[in-house]
């Protein structure tokens, strides 16, 4: 342990990772290393100025949010309150069936692979972004739907924010209260996480995109349950179905439900979010790795991959 502590405090020593605002290790159910930094920092695209960090910071997680939403998709389904994966999407949103009748499923929305004309490739900071044009438009679920099909269904993966608010909108009309007070209730309570905050739309509605704010500690108590199989809090067949590699990303690199799943080497599952957000789960190691950062659409600043090279080197 000392010899992960010693290289990630190097790292941090030489000034490889300036963008690092948290990061809290556990293994083995002890935590077993913790460190917080500090620097602008930013909810969405609004400035909070120059915070230090602490543990009770709470912070965005960005995209890991998405991966959160799957977790709550599961619970809502063992309760009967959300469809079966196969269910047809449209039928999950009868405001919208004056829309073409597309054979879209809800498992093509887990997936990420709705085939859909979708770009979220130059910044968040842009409505040529898809997500942030979805956020914009009137309609955040209309604008979603009538995207032009332009693949064939279930046949690639494509990022696609507008999936993970398709599954946000069943969740909340099958629970009947807001996301965020859905997931108080089956997820951060019983999982002891009792401050949270869930970025709102303008519509007042929680943006399963990338709205949550966590600390890097809660952050790793949900990479713990995960690693434990759901701690009696997510279905843990769920998990199993939702942690399989599903659609291929790029070598060993695959996508469940809303998680990467690696299958190299040595397995792991993860989500991650934009400006360096981690959260990785590495079961054969009995580890998990949470990750803030500040690193906002700076895709090829290393601060993320230096820390996580230290920390998981043997």
């Amino acid at each position: 342990m000392t010899g992960m502590v010693d290289r990630l405090d190097a790292v941090l020593n030489a000034g490889e990772a300036p963008g690092l605002h948290g990061i809290v290790v556990v293994q083995r159910g002890e935590r077993v290393l913790e460190r917080y930094g500090a620097g602008q920092d930013f909810r969405l695209g609004d400035p909070l100025g120059h915070v230090t960090f602490d543990a009770g910071t709470p912070h965005d997680v960005r995209s890991i949010t998405k991966s959160v939403v799957a977790l709550l998709y599961g619970i809502a389904l063992e309760s009967g309150l959300v469809p079966d994966p196969g269910e047809r999407l449209l039928d999950q949103f009868p405001a919208h069936r004056d829309l073409a009748d597309a054979a879209l499923t809800v498992e093509h929305a887990l997936t990420m692979t709705l085939g859909l004309e979708w770009d979220e490739s130059v910044p968040y900071t842009s409505a040529a972004n898809s997500e942030i044009a979805m956020e914009e438009a009137p309609d955040r679920y209309r604008y979603v739907l009538e995207r032009p099909i332009v693949e064939e269904p279930g046949t690639r993966w494509s990022y696609c924010g507008g999936a993970t608010a398709l599954l946000g909108g069943i969740i909340a009309r099958g629970a009947g209260r807001p996301l965020d007070e859905y997931a108080r209730q089956v997820l951060f309570e019983p999982l002891g996480i009792g401050a949270f905050e869930w970025t709102k739309g303008a519509d007042g509605v929680p943006l399963a995109a990338a709205g949550l704010r966590l600390t890097p500690r809660d952050l790793a108590a949900i990479g713990v349950m995960v690693l434990r199989g759901g701690d009696g809090v997510v279905p843990e067949s769920w998990l199993r179905e939702a942690l399989r590699p599903r659609v291929p990303i790029d070598g060993d690199r695959h996508y469940g439900y809303h998680w990467y799943v690696e299958t190299g080497a040595t397995p792991a599952v993860s989500a991650s979010g934009n400006g360096g957000q981690r959260l990785l789960v590495i079961p054969s190691r009995d580890l998990v790795v949470a990750v803030t950062a500040g690193d906002y659409d700076v895709f090829d600043r290393p601060g993320t991959a230096a820390v996580l090279d230290a920390v998981l080197r043997d």
